[in-house]
């Protein structure tokens, strides 16, 4: 697929964001600590993939020659791919997966709502029905970054922890690629810096309620945005793409 064309990037970063995030969350089917909270993790899953759907449907349109939603979830190689690195994180323990979502999440709300004034009424339309199903994940996640957080000693530490090891990939929320700098001059894309002050803001009430501590760690990895990933990535993909790559073109 060629790429360069900084709307059509623009996409895929939103798109492959979801994806990756929906494919994580969808590994815990079956396998949550308790039958209520499997089925919660699974529906924002699907309410993830759906997200990624719009936005490779949209995207496929940009390509040239046109794609498909399929061949660009599931037909591209891992450098090809712009989510970020938090996205791609492995579910760990319950406490990791919930940290990774409480990150994500708090920044997603307004990132949203900023995108929602955008220029590009797809993404805009697109950021208006994903900011009512934000509002439910974030309120899932900070419930239980607190009751973690104020349990028993053991959840309290796993919780601290958890938080601690994907804090270092907070940083790349914020750092803008080529093609978000483009979107932001030229059609009123989300100015990222700009809302850190409020991402820090939603982090720090549910820290206090949970009687935890803000990471206070400054170096950032990066270079999801741009095809540099992590490890995880590649075992990711592998197991998301097999049935497409093995039987191209399949349907059922």
């Amino acid at each position: 697929m060629s790429m360069g064309n900084e709307q059509l990037e623009y996409a895929l970063h939103l798109a492959d964001n979801a994806l990756i995030l929906g494919q994580r969350l969808g590994e815990w089917c079956g396998h949550g600590p308790v039958l209520e909270q499997d089925i919660a993790m699974t529906n924002i899953a699907l309410d993830y993939i759906g997200r990624a759907r719009l936005l490779y449907q949209y995207a496929a349109g940009m390509c040239a020659p046109e794609s498909t939603e399929d061949q660009l979830a599931f037909m591209r190689n891992e450098w090809e791919y712009r989510n970020v690195l938090l996205a791609e994180q492995p579910n760990g323990d319950f406490a990791q997966t919930v940290a990774r979502q409480f990150y994500i999440e708090a920044f997603q709300i307004d990132y949203l709502k900023a995108l929602q004034q955008s220029g590009d009424a797809t993404f805009s339309a697109i950021a208006e029905k994903s900011i009512k199903e934000t509002a439910y994940h974030f309120k899932w996640a900070s419930e239980w970054v607190i009751r973690l957080g104020d349990g028993t000693d053991v959840s309290h530490r796993k919780m601290q922890d958890a938080l601690e090891t994907l804090w270092p990939y907070t940083g790349e929320l914020f750092r803008e690629a080529p093609y978000e700098s483009w979107m932001r001059k030229n059609l009123n894309g989300p100015d990222l810096a700009a809302l850190y002050t409020a991402w820090s803001a939603r982090l720090q009430p549910v820290f206090t309620l949970a009687g935890l501590e803000l990471p206070a760690g400054q170096w950032m990895q990066e270079g999801g945005k741009t095809g540099r990933h992590t490890e995880h990535m590649g075992y990711l993909l592998a197991e998301m793409q097999f049935m497409q790559r093995a039987y191209p073109g399949l349907e059922w």
